[in-house]
């Protein structure tokens, strides 16, 4: 399909071919029928014919054809049905030859094989659009997967944590992480979370009263047939994802997480 502008061969008008159907700019209708009416005039009085924005006819803006300066005009790409029976009536030669010009343009463009192929080329700007659309979804749902791996170590960990509802040590605690509970607990000691009691770690004032932690009785029987009470620090899974946090902004992750790296946090 011809697209653009095109020109006739004896120079009559210019024909737009970017739409639907051809058009032809009103402006330069105006000027090649020797209409001496202002433009703005003539055209709100051929509208009185009954011919009807978006059907008829669309408005554009368009640049002096004269060359001299100043900002875009009101203009209007006419069907060629419209520009036709404007041609008609004028009742001049001008005008009859134009709309004899216009029924050619009309039967070219209506022939069985110009019609296939317009049909043709609408289809591959079709299949040209869905083929982009696609390879955008694609890359969408790429992206997607990328983030749901990124984020899967963490949902399977946090996962692993709220299956158990019960409390933990330390100890075990430590060994999600790849780390003895000492050097879990000095760690968590130089990151102002807990500190010394006798031998009980406890939580700062900040962090206490968070459900993070539960404070156990044991008894250990001595040789002596006495008992011993000692208070043992346990950690709630509140208290266990809270460390989680804490950690990773250390840079610290657990085991699950490292897809085979050695120990972000290192044993001790």
């Amino acid at each position: 399909m011809v697209k653009g502008v095109r020109r006739d061969m004896d120079g009559l008008i210019a024909i737009n071919y970017d739409g639907r159907q051809p058009t032809v700019s009103g402006r330069e209708l105006h000027a090649a029928l020797g209409i001496m009416t202002r433009y703005n005039d003539w055209f709100a009085r051929m509208c009185e014919f009954g011919f009807v924005e978006g059907k008829d006819y669309y408005s554009i803006l368009s640049n002096r054809s004269d060359g001299l300066p100043g900002k875009p005009r009101n203009d209007h790409e006419m069907a060629l049905s419209m520009a036709k029976e404007i041609c008609m009536l004028q009742r001049s030669e001008a005008g009859r030859r134009f709309r004899q010009y216009f029924i050619e343009v009309e039967e070219a463009w209506n022939k069985p094989e110009l019609v296939m192929a317009r049909a043709l080329q609408l289809a591959q700007k079709t299949v040209e659009q869905l083929i982009q659309e696609k390879t955008a979804l694609l890359a969408q749902v790429e992206a997607g997967e990328q983030q749901i791996g990124r984020m899967l170590p963490k949902v399977r960990y946090v996962d692993y944590v709220l299956q158990s509802p019960s409390l933990v040590l330390v100890t075990q605690i430590a060994k999600d992480y790849g780390m003895s509970a000492v050097a879990l607990n000095w760690k968590l000691n130089s990151m102002g979370i807990q500190y010394r009691v006798g031998t009980q770690w406890v939580l700062y004032a900040r962090y206490q009263d968070r459900g993070y932690t539960h404070s156990r009785t044991i008894l250990i029987p001595k040789e002596n047939g006495l008992t011993e009470t000692k208070m043992q620090t346990e950690w709630t899974q509140r208290g266990r994802l809270f460390l989680y946090g804490k950690l990773k902004e250390e840079g610290i992750l657990p085991m699950i997480e490292r897809g085979g790296e050695e120990d972000a946090g290192g044993s001790e």
